[in-house]
């Protein structure tokens, strides 16, 4: 259970669960903790291992204890709630931060001292609004203490290389070393003003780089109170074998991540189907690999653009690291890869080299180029590094990993694939491309699947490249794939018949005479307004046939009319100039929607219970806060016989004040455990407002500040024992939410290559090819453009197109349908096809005959809890068209051994997986 300092914190910093956890944990440790100077260790040990029995040693001449969290999860924010909870509960001013390497360092000044840093760790913290005080290697020479006053004295975090520490403690001449020298202000060595130090803490990021003995040594001379270690490996490595940490108190691995399944990229090891690495010579193995990762980074690079361009999400560029042996073979893979026998020549110059022989302009330019590689504008697609780029390196776009020449443990380990766990939104998405890193290993294949087996393996999951594939060597690109309707109601054709209306029977003489092209312009106006009005008719009526009643489209007609008058004043409109042309414009854009659009209702569909807890808006009772400010005087009594009691005035209003007093009191309020700041901070801030306009009328302003400050406790849980007469708990089991008649066709997209034609429905293709290309040729889509992903899917669609019974199909967008499905709900499903015909709406999903007998067989995994979805969506949405006129929708589960071109779909609709079968 969290105290109140440990709640502020998590609320505050919006810590995950296993920073959480590992909160929690640590504030038990710092409770039993003496956290002094000369510690009993044997007691200490005692009093841990009471609690955490794992831990067998501190491992150091002082109190240390390890968390150990995967890369990706955040250890750097963990670390900033641990200092500050140092600080909160124990009033620790002086922490020591120790990195691994530059690149850390760098990072770790940015995160705990820069308010300005996105990844700043101690924002929304009340004793941290002025950010803590820096000392690094760079300026500690020049430190000054602030003020001698303890009170006032600020918060100082010291960040070093552990280079700066483990280094000899005299220079060549015979002086001290640099980080030994004495100091002139202070009188001592910085080192030893360090040591002196009551209530010094030292953090170590990375610390599986700490334990060489001159670390050791140096690290126990500082004589901290307390270590806290962070590690995504707590281990070691001492030849062959590896030597676990004795002082872990709380794990989150790689592998709780995978589980989870929120936090990092799935890593997946890619192979070729049927290759046999020993046919090749070193040189061709590179080659194959290399050229299948690029076709892999390819793939994801469409993918990442679709996905993208269809959630209206930022961009993310992807790239490739490459693992050479050493600079030698770097040299020669940059020679590839930049040759035009590479993908003819395409990534000549998109390849970064990174290694310890670069030295200079050549170095910093590869620097500054490996920083920015999230940035959009980065060239670089390819980084070719020797054992280089590990711990620190922190980005959110590395999809695919190509390692040479490297052994299967070598590859198998987070500082390999912990590079790229990251994920670029946060948060897994759904979509497999967009949350998963690759990495490819046709020649250790093998020995990472055993090792993969293995129950401490971080690699679960095993993909294939199928050779069958088509490999080229052309660049993809995507494509947008619209729907009919919107083609035809922003076809230039379309304008222009609006723009001839206009000119026709339009009476200003300006607009017939004088503004032809102002006249374009008001008819491209009224053709997009229209087209968009009518498509969000869905929002207004009950019914898919009320978009053609009449009053309906006199109201439409009304307004189009009102907001293009608006919009083209100096043309001096009126309504009877624009009466044709708008109603030209309702009445084509009526007819595209009835005519090429499926009505799907608009509903949120998760399959799944949630709990549901909050806090009604209500106004604070302020009857019995009558209160009035005391006096900033104490009342002394002197304890001797006859001793005098007496006033002294402390002068505490002179003390600066932290935070601002509606902060303060919240602070008090967000530590129970039922209510969210995130969700109820707009509640609380108006409550304390009723309080404060309560006091101000009868006090004046400083006097109501007081009493705020003075009794800050009080109206805290006044407010707080108000809100839980307004708390609300439900658990609410929902299946459909929001139904409207019918919502907008949302726009596809797909990727191609770049020399591939767009294909013709029927035309004559291998299936295996069928997944690459993008078709056309419809005459009852919904869309003008389609992709499928199997040759099942195109032979269906054929289907449709032949059938008389149907009247319209559509391949869904990735974003059509609000159903959820699988843990938590979080999984999007996208059904394959939409039908319409006269009486029924189906959704259908075509599946491989042994998938839909596994599902029916375990009643359990993907295309189960698809169908599940599906047909809930069907039966809710059934019941709301059945009470407003429109059609019922059926859930259709359809084998692939039953789809043929001489199939009608009625046929296959009546020979579908039976409904009842699905129910759970």
């Amino acid at each position: 259970m969290l105290n109140s300092n440990a709640k502020f914190i998590n609320n505050r910093l919006a810590l995950r669960p296993p920073q959480k956890e590992s909160l929690e944990r640590f504030q038990q440790i710092v409770d039993i903790l003496s956290l002094s100077k000369n510690p009993d260790l044997e007691e200490e040990l005692r009093k841990i291992r009471e609690i955490f029995p794992t831990l067998t040693s501190f491992e150091r001449e002082f109190p240390s204890v390890c968390f150990a969290l995967a890369t990706g999860i955040g250890k750097t924010r963990l670390m900033g709630a641990l200092i500050a909870y140092l600080h909160y509960q124990k009033g620790i001013k002086n922490f020591f931060v120790m990195a691994p390497n530059l690149t850390i360092y760098k990072k770790l000044k940015a995160d705990l001292g820069d308010p300005s840093c996105a990844k700043y760790v101690f924002r929304g913290l009340d004793k941290f609004v002025n950010p803590p005080r820096i000392i690094d290697g760079d300026n500690y020479e020049e430190f000054r203490q602030l003020t001698t006053n303890e009170i006032l004295q600020p918060i100082v975090i010291n960040i070093f290389n552990i280079s700066k520490l483990n280094s000899e403690s005299r220079t060549a001449d015979g002086k001290p070393a640099r980080i030994k020298r004495l100091n002139e202000v202070l009188g001592e060595s910085y080192f030893q003003y360090l040591q002196s130090l009551p209530d010094l803490c030292i953090f170590m990021d990375e610390s599986h780089h700490y334990h060489a003995d001159r670390s050791f040594d140096v690290i126990n001379e500082l004589r901290p109170i307390l270590g806290v270690e962070l590690t995504a490996t707590p281990q070691i490595q001492n030849g062959a074998r590896k030597i676990d940490f004795k002082n872990v108190v709380y794990e989150y691995s790689l592998a709780h991540a995978l589980n989870d399944g929120l936090y990092v990229k799935v890593p997946a090891v890619f192979t070729r189907k049927d290759f046999r690495p020993e046919e090749y010579t070193p040189e061709q193995l590179d080659r194959e690999k290399l050229n299948d990762g690029i076709r892999l980074h390819e793939e994801t690079k469409s993918k990442l653009d679709v996905y993208a361009r269809t959630y209206g999400k930022q961009l993310v560029k992807p790239f490739v690291l490459v693992v050479a042996k050493d600079t030698e073979h770097s040299r020669q893979i940059k020679e590839y890869l930049t040759s035009t026998d590479f993908f003819r020549g395409y990534y000549k110059d998109k390849v970064l080299e990174i290694n310890s022989a670069q030295r200079g302009a050549e170095k910093d330019e590869n620097i500054e180029l490996l920083l920015s590689l999230e940035q959009p504008d980065n060239r670089i697609e390819i980084v070719i590094h020797v054992n280089m780029l590990k711990e620190g390196w922190d980005v959110t776009n590395l999809y695919t990993i190509i390692p040479l020449r490297a052994s299967a443990s070598e590859t198998l380990t987070e500082q390999t694939i912990g590079r790229g766990l990251r994920l670029p939104y946060g948060q897994r998405t759904g979509e497999d491309e967009v949350d998963r890193l690759s990495i490819v290993s046709h020649d250790r294949y093998e020995a990472i699947v055993r090792l993969a087996n293995d129950p401490n393996s971080l690699v679960r999951r095993v993909y294939y490249i199928d050779p069958a594939e088509p490999q080229s060597d052309d660049q993809r690109e995507t494509l947008e794939m619209p729907t009919v309707y919107d083609e035809l109601t922003s076809a230039e054709s379309f304008t222009e018949q609006l723009a001839f209306t206009l000119r026709e029977t339009a009476t200003n003489d300006y607009v017939v005479d004088k503004a032809p092209e102002q006249t374009v312009q008001v008819a491209q106006f009224v053709a997009r307004l229209a087209s968009k009005t009518v498509m969000e008719l869905g929002k207004q009526v009950k019914t898919f046939d009320a978009a053609r009643d009449e009053e309906i489209k006199k109201l439409v007609h009304t307004s189009i009319v009102s907001e293009t008058i608006r919009q083209f004043p100096a043309l001096g409109l009126k309504k009877e100039d624009l009466t044709a042309v708008v109603e030209k414009a309702i009445d084509t854009c009526t007819q595209a929607l009835t005519e090429n659009v499926i009505p799907i209702p608009q509903a949120v569909v998760q399959p799944f219970t949630e709990v549901k807890h909050g806090f009604y808006d209500f106004e604070l009772d302020t009857r019995n806060m009558n209160w009035h400010p005391s006096d900033d005087t104490l009342i002394g009594t002197e304890l001797q016989e006859g001793g005098e009691t007496f006033e002294y005035h402390t002068g505490f209003a002179l003390f600066p004040k932290t935070d601002t007093v509606e902060n303060e009191i919240v602070r008090h309020i967000i530590v129970h455990d039922n209510v969210d700041y995130s969700s109820c901070a707009d509640l609380i801030y108006s409550l304390i407002a009723d309080a404060k306009r309560h006091f101000l009328s009868y006090l004046n302003p400083e006097e109501t500040e007081k009493v705020m400050r003075d009794r800050q406790r009080s109206l805290a849980e006044i407010i707080y024992a108000q809100m839980n007469e307004h708390f609300y708990k439900e658990e609410t089991s929902y299946r459909a939410s929001g139904m409207r008649p019918f919502t907008r066709i949302e726009t596809g997209f797909g990727g191609k290559f770049k020399s591939d034609d767009l294909y013709d429905l029927r035309a004559n293709l291998s299936p295996s090819e069928v997944k690459t290309k993008i078709f056309k040729g419809f005459k009852k889509a919904c869309h003008t453009l389609y992709k499928f992903d199997s040759n099942t899917e195109r032979i269906f669609a054929i289907v449709l197109e032949n059938d008389g019974a149907v009247l319209k199909w559509m391949r869904p967008s990735a974003k059509q349908f609000n159903i959820y499905y699988g843990p938590g709900g979080i999984s999007r499903y996208e059904p394959d096809f939409v039908v319409e015909t006269s009486d029924v709406i189906y959704m259908v999903e075509t599946k491989a005959s042994d998938d839909v007998q596994k599902a029916l067989q375990d009643k359990s995994g993907d295309v189960w809890e698809k169908a599940i979805a599906g047909q809930e969506y069907c039966r809710a949405v059934t019941e709301w068209n059945a009470k407003n006129g429109g059609k019922p929708w059926k859930y259709a589960l359809i084998s692939h051994d039953e789809v043929r071109l001489q199939s009608s779909f009625m046929y296959l609709v009546k020979n579908r997986l039976p409904m009842e079968q699905l129910e759970l």
